[in-house]
């Protein structure tokens, strides 16, 4: 582990909207008050504890200060964001992102503005220890979930953590990062779920691929065209369905993991082991 210093800037932005103001610091604003104050962006940084592992870190805080604004030229536009990342030994490396923003109606029922991101990968590299690494965005980490999308209630500054990770530059890895052994549906905890996640920089295509332990009966099959995004989370539940996460599911109307302890495996279409995390009294010890 080493540590780092970020802090990020708003360059561009790909309309003119009325009164804008902000581009190259941190704080961007625009819009004509109806109210309280300009719309804008803010993006707060800090010393932050990389790996190059794969593990996620926060790379700043994120706030969408969403205040009523007269109608813009554009309801849809992109902000884009650049990161200075300095790291302890001196490295410094530059990485850029695109916000696209939609800009709600203030009134109606669904008034909240929605920020996503349509790239979650920077473009740029860094070279550290031989290796080239990319930073890949997880997404928005809002009440311990990290979400894909950022939804912004009107007349408020609504804050989030981006959550982010150094990828291998041009390939995908995907692992196992959580078993949830122990359901709360009584009986046959239907919400168990295992979650998996591209901690690379490329899309990984997991079509075929099995998700099991070593008991008879537990595979899982992914379909075809399963394909994760860089920075994707999805999860696979015992016997509920979630569409933000994926929607798969063994549709298995009994417990399949071990409450006491257990090893999933995620294997390829060749039956190689790519990836497994032990839990319980399979948990491997901490290094």
């Amino acid at each position: 582990m080493s540590t780092a210093t970020t802090s990020g800037s708003w360059p561009t932005i790909s309309t003119t909207p009325p009164n804008l103001e902000g581009l190259g610091t941190d704080h961007v604003k625009w819009g004509v008050p109806a109210g309280s104050g300009k719309s804008g962006y803010v993006f707060r940084g800090g010393a932050v504890d990389v790996k190059l592992d794969g593990t996620e870190f926060t790379l700043g805080t994120f706030t969408h200060e969403n205040f009523p604004i007269q109608a813009m030229p554009q309801s849809q536009f992109e902000v884009d964001l650049t990161v200075k990342v300095v790291f302890e030994d001196g490295t410094e490396s530059d990485f850029s992102f695109k916000f696209r923003h939609n800009e709600t109606p203030n009134v109606g029922p669904n008034p909240e503005d929605e920020v996503d991101l349509p790239t979650f990968v920077s473009p740029e590299n860094v070279t550290v220890e031989g290796e080239q690494y990319a930073v890949v965005i997880s997404g928005f980490k809002q009440g311990g979930q990290v979400v894909r999308k950022f939804i912004s209630a009107e007349n408020s500054a609504n804050s989030a953590d981006v959550v982010a990770l150094f990828g291998k530059a041009g390939r995908p890895d995907v692992v196992i990062t959580t078993v949830r052994n122990k359901g709360e549906v009584k009986r046959t905890q239907a919400d168990e779920y295992v979650e998996i996640v591209n901690r690379g920089s490329a899309p990984g295509d997991i079509s075929g691929w099995t998700l099991g332990a070593d008991d008879a009966g537990q595979d899982f099959t992914f379909p075809p065209g399963t394909v994760l995004q860089p920075g994707q989370r999805i999860r696979v539940y015992t016997n509920e369905i979630h569409p933000e996460s994926g929607g798969f599911s063994y549709g298995i109307k009994r417990p399949i993991w071990n409450d006491q302890g257990d090893t999933a495996k995620l294997r390829d279409t060749n039956r190689n082991v790519v990836s497994q995390f032990g839990y319980g009294k399979s948990a491997q010890p901490t290094p």
